[in-house]
């Protein structure tokens, strides 16, 4: 087992050898650790040392220090930063992504749009139909006819769950629509019109099921 550390900057590495141990089973998920005089001691680190190692592993989700209580286990991996995890997924599964967030604010958007709303709605759907060419145009009106969607849904979350995906989304987009250009742009944009009549007809399961089949046509494109 790994028990001390000899390597320099001691606080990461502490946090690395706290982190292992944590996942070889020492200490199980929501079991509290040893007091920080025996555990800085086991480390073979200050003090001080291992308060920044802890706080480093609170930051990423894997402890948590409960002021009188102690310090507990929450997760057993570090949350990797969401820009990483962005960068290196593929652009499916972006799409797989916002087919889970987006069919969802549809049907949301459908039963708590306001008039202001679809009025939003309304007008980044013309602006869609109108920014055929350049291509980086058309995938900024076609963001914002998603966003509006999203806004309308009324839902602090899934919006910027959105906003997380779109530098990723509209690289890719860019660069699939000038290697691949949508085989029909009527047909494309009369999908997001039935989407933008269902919200506004009020139909949750319409607006959610032109959502889904509008992206996943998109998917299938980059696949």
């Amino acid at each position: 087992m790994i028990s001390q550390v000899r390597r320099h900057p001691l606080a990461a590495q502490a946090a690395e050898v706290l982190l292992a141990r944590i996942q070889a089973g020492e200490w199980p998920l929501g079991h509290r650790l040893p007091g920080e005089t025996t555990l800085a001691a086991q480390l073979g680190v200050g003090r001080s040392t291992l308060r920044e190692a802890i706080r480093e592993l609170a930051g990423k989700g894997v402890l948590d220090s409960r002021q009188g209580a102690g310090v507990f286990v929450t997760a057993l991996h570090a949350t990797e930063e969401w820009d990483t995890v962005l960068r290196r997924a593929t652009i499916a599964s972006v799409i797989e992504a916002r087919i889970a967030i987006e069919a969802e604010a549809a049907a949301l958007a459908a039963q708590r749009r306001t008039p202001a709303d679809l009025r939003t709605i309304r007008r980044a759907l013309a602006a869609r139909e109108a920014h055929g060419e350049p291509v980086a145009e058309h995938v900024d009106a076609d963001m914002a006819f998603h966003r509006a969607v999203l806004v309308a849904a009324h839902n602090d979350v899934l919006t910027q769950l959105f906003d997380s995906f779109l530098p990723r989304l509209r690289l890719a987009m860019i660069d699939m629509l000038k290697i691949r250009p949508v085989p029909s742009e009527p047909a494309d944009h009369a999908a997001h019109e039935r989407l933008a009549d269902a919200i506004a007809a009020r139909d949750p399961a319409a607006a959610a099921e032109y959502s889904r089949a509008h992206l996943t046509t998109l998917k299938e494109a980059f696949t």
